[in-house]
């Protein structure tokens, strides 16, 4: 199953970013920096979910909706975990 997943991103030359699982016999290559970015973007989604108005979003207009990610962003990356 996980090779047909690959073959299948492979032929829409899509990049495989995720790594095989550990104790997986034959490892297939992928990359690790992608990999390393993808997860950050990842994570910056999951803390945006926290701010109830961003994940429930309140906001019916598109540049209000976007303003308040941007606030959220900003706290953020301010606190800093």
């Amino acid at each position: 199953m996980p090779n047909q997943i690959r073959l299948s991103l492979a032929e829409r030359n899509i990049t495989v970013c995720i790594p095989p699982k550990k104790n997986r016999k034959s490892k297939p290559p992928y990359n690790w920096h992608l990999y390393k970015k993808r997860h950050l973007i990842e994570n910056m989604f999951a803390k945006l979910k926290d701010w109830r108005r961003v994940a429930t979003r309140y906001d019916r207009c598109a540049h209000t909706f976007m303003s308040a990610i941007h606030i959220a962003a900003s706290f953020i990356f301010y606190l800093k975990e």
